[in-house]
């Protein structure tokens, strides 16, 4: 009888094991997973898919972007706002990125706590979110810009901890 135990105690603990790792890498994002009504962009949207789309995607960034008092975010130059990369572009940042400081937080430590190398689209939307975090870091005064500033670091560290292992260097602290 004990040994029957132990042998489902183990079944259990590796089912659990595997489990918890398939499953960990959907809830860094789960806004990208939930259908939104109001939008015609398609479920858990990729902006990079090619080289051309990750040279818009810096396009994107480096022109000016605006952010409403509701935390929308839109792009200012028109040609580029036209393009159907810029409504995706859109979607992931007003409705894909967390941008307040406690998702940010948590997002920081389950990508901290992440055991492997993120997914294009993970590492994407941890790009933006970084990205977005520097704005507000760059906008905030007194002990605002200290917290939003910890958030970028945390964000940094977790982007560059995944850059360095998915070039097989050591991640040194």
């Amino acid at each position: 009888m004990c040994w029957r135990t132990l042998l489902l105690l183990l079944l259990c603990y590796d089912a659990q094991a595997t489990v918890s790792h398939r499953w960990s890498r959907a809830v860094l994002f789960p806004a990208a997973h939930r259908p939104k009504r109001s939008s015609s962009v398609p479920l858990n949207p990729v902006l990079q898919s090619s080289l051309e789309e990750v040279e818009l995607l810096y396009e994107f960034l480096l022109a000016e972007l605006e952010i409403s008092p509701d935390l929308q975010i839109s792009i200012k130059d028109e040609e580029l706002a036209s393009l159907r990369k810029a409504s995706a572009f859109r979607a992931v940042c007003n409705d894909v990125i967390p941008k307040r400081i406690p998702d940010i937080r948590r997002l920081s430590a389950s990508l901290a706590s992440l055991p492997g190398l993120l997914k294009k689209e993970d590492f994407e939307r941890t790009a933006l979110t970084l990205a977005y975090t520097a704005y507000r870091t760059a906008l905030s005064r007194g002990h605002q810009k200290d917290i939003w500033a910890q958030s970028l670091l945390s964000l940094f560290q977790a982007l560059r901890q995944d850059l360095l292992r998915s070039s097989g260097s050591r991640v040194s602290a």
